[in-house]
């Protein structure tokens, strides 16, 4: 087997620049997706749960793209037909994703097609960035894995820079940054849109710059078949596993520890951000109806299945009461021009995210006034709103709505799923509520933006410390460090409540991130040979995808252990375990046995490269 030749500078550049786009894409779904889906209205404490899709889509994806690309010869390359069909895919789905929120759809459809849209696209994602890995896999050399994937860490930071504040750079050349309650804010829309588009681009230049070696050529700087219609050999997963290089595993530890941290950055890093830095305010939602001994429990609660009383953990307004007097409404103006309930729903303040009337106390005095689905009245007395607990007596069922959907003719609530319980005594209902943050708030919206920025700096510190990296003379050494000053970055940013502060310890997070994204492929390359490389490196993605799979299902009942029943879920205390978990990463590295790289080098024609 011939050793593979010294590539110019450029040539590593083009074999990974279409990182650039996927990395933009990839970006806007690490920052995004737990924004978007708090917004349309998931609990804290099933954040982590949606984050499971990502990971299990790059568990199953990568290993077949891996294995199937070995075996793939076609007029577009080996790899980069997988490219195209990816990239293809996620332009589609990043205009889908945002706007889940935008359909009209009750909370539960909307989370589900936020879901199938977040499946697509870290699917396709997946599937256009396994090519890049596999390319400097096939052509670079062993001298050179480690400058070449120093050049993806570097175009894989600087992409991630750019999808990171399209958000908060909208806002401030003047898109809306706020959106009504459960829609995801125009900056947050167009920014996928953007991404999108230079996705797109990005593709069309690797695919012009890029010329795969042909079998025969790559055959002698490989191995393997030298002609493509020659017998496959059937690719023995179990058997790829079993003979795996010791490094492969040891790495791989390393590997689960760190993207355990990151999928736990991802997931809570807005909610900590808005409740640390940004003083989002805390509204109460509703978890149940109970009368003290039963209770029924659910983002949606009618009565008799007809009368909606919870919507999206909202108590609906039944009416109005003034001197005595109750009229049902359901669209409440103040003064002209004060909308204080709208569709049934209390309205809350832009700026502090109060609520503009409650049940407890009157929302307007007496001489002032106020329209009711449009009939103006001068107040005799004090108005104040009825909810449809006031007045129930006796044995009342109450239905607990698990899906509902819309009925767009009627414009009523259809319970798909339900469950039904009795109160013997509803005159004693109450609603049972919990602590929120406002996503529907100025504070809440100008914290996810800010999340953007962070994580911007977090690449950016990548960046510099990626050029740092390959100065070190021990490779484990460098990494070791990188993931404990990421460890220090992620306990220190459940701390800060200073925004501005907030960059240093994203600064640390990225040296983490540079050494995750250049040494683990550097060190196990060195250690494969032979034509399963391509099957090698998309198992190894399994290293990535587990054990975010496991930090998703754990996050939940983790973040459950250190909240109060009723209160704020503290979503800081997970930055701070995903800091703990990177230092033990860091302790693990020590058990890595590295490959001895092969010497090089002879050339090769530059019409071959």
């Amino acid at each position: 087997m011939k050793t593979k030749p010294d590539l110019s500078f450029w040539k590593l550049w083009n074999l990974s620049f279409g990182f650039f786009g996927v990395q933009i894409a990839y970006a806007l779904q690490s920052a995004n997706v737990s924004r978007i889906f708090a917004t349309i209205g998931a609990d804290p404490h099933d954040l982590s749960y949606f984050w499971i899709l990502p990971p299990l889509m790059g568990l199953l994806v990568q290993p077949i793209v891996g294995t199937m690309s070995d075996k793939t010869w076609n007029r577009f390359g080996r790899r980069l037909p997988y490219l195209i069909v990816g990239a293809l895919v996620a332009v589609a789905v990043m205009c889908l994703l945002p706007n889940a929120g935008s359909f009209g759809l009750g909370i539960s459809s909307a989370i589900i097609v936020g879901l199938i849209a977040l499946m697509m696209l870290d699917t396709s994602i997946n599937m256009a960035m396994q090519p890049f890995k596999m390319l400097v896999g096939d052509m670079v050399n062993e001298k050179q894995k480690g400058l070449a994937y120093s050049i993806q860490s570097f175009l894989c930071n600087a992409g991630s820079v750019v999808g990171f504040v399209f958000p908060f750079v909208l806002a401030w050349i003047g898109i809306q940054s706020v959106a009504p309650d459960g829609v995801v804010p125009p900056t947050v829309i167009w920014s996928f849109y953007i991404g999108a588009a230079i996705l797109l681009l990005c593709v069309i230049y690797s695919l012009a710059k890029i010329k795969e070696w042909p079998p025969k050529v790559y055959a002698e700087y490989n191995g393997g078949a030298a002609d493509e219609n020659a017998p496959k050999e059937k690719t023995n997963i179990v058997k790829l596993l079993k003979n795996a290089p010791s490094t492969f595993w040891t790495v791989g530890l390393v590997q689960f520890f760190c993207w355990f941290a990151f999928l736990f950055m991802w997931t809570y890093t807005t909610g900590t951000v808005a409740t640390k830095a940004f003083d989002t305010p805390v509204i109460d939602k509703i978890s149940a109806v109970t009368d003290g001994t039963t209770s029924v429990g659910g983002k949606y609660i009618l009565i008799n299945d007809t009368v909606t009383i919870v919507k999206e953990g909202k108590a609906m307004v039944k009416g109005v009461t003034v001197g005595g007097q109750f009229t049902a409404c359901d669209f409440i103006v103040k003064n002209g021009s004060d909308t204080i309930v709208n569709g049934g729903i209390i309205q809350n303040n832009a700026e502090n995210g109060l609520a503009k009337g409650n049940f407890s106390e009157p929302f307007a005095k007496a001489g002032e006034k106020i329209s009711m689905n449009g009939t103006e009245i001068i107040l005799p007395s004090d108005a104040r709103l009825n909810n449809y607990l006031e007045g129930l007596t006796g044995s009342v069922k109450f239905t607990k709505g698990t899906n509902v959907a819309r009925d767009h003719n009627t414009g009523k609530l259809d319970v798909l799923e339900k469950e039904d319980i009795v109160l013997a005594d509803a005159s004693k209902a109450t609603f049972e509520t919990h602590k929120d943050l406002d996503t529907a708030s100025r504070q809440y919206n100008a914290a996810g933006d800010w999340v953007g920025i962070l994580f911007a700096v977090q690449a950016l510190g990548s960046v510099l410390w990626a050029v740092v990296l390959p100065r070190f003379r021990s490779r484990k050494l460098s990494y070791a460090l990188s993931l404990v000053l990421g460890g220090i970055g992620f306990v220190l940013s459940g701390i800060i409540t200073n925004q501005y502060l907030l960059f240093i310890p994203f600064v640390l997070i990225g040296c983490a991130w540079a050494a995750m994204l250049a040494w683990p492929f550097t060190i196990l390359t060195n250690s494969l040979k032979g034509g399963n490389i391509g099957a090698y490196l998309g198992l190894f993605n399994c290293s990535i995808c587990l054990p975010q799979i496991v930090a998703a299902i754990t996050g939940g009942w983790i973040l459950a252990l250190f909240s109060t029943p009723g209160q704020l879920a503290p979503q800081y205390i997970m930055m701070i375990i995903a800091g703990v978990s990177l230092v033990v990463g860091a302790l693990c590295v020590g058990i890595i046995k590295e490959g001895k790289p092969a010497q090089v080098e002879t050339d090769i024609p530059d019409s071959e490269i």
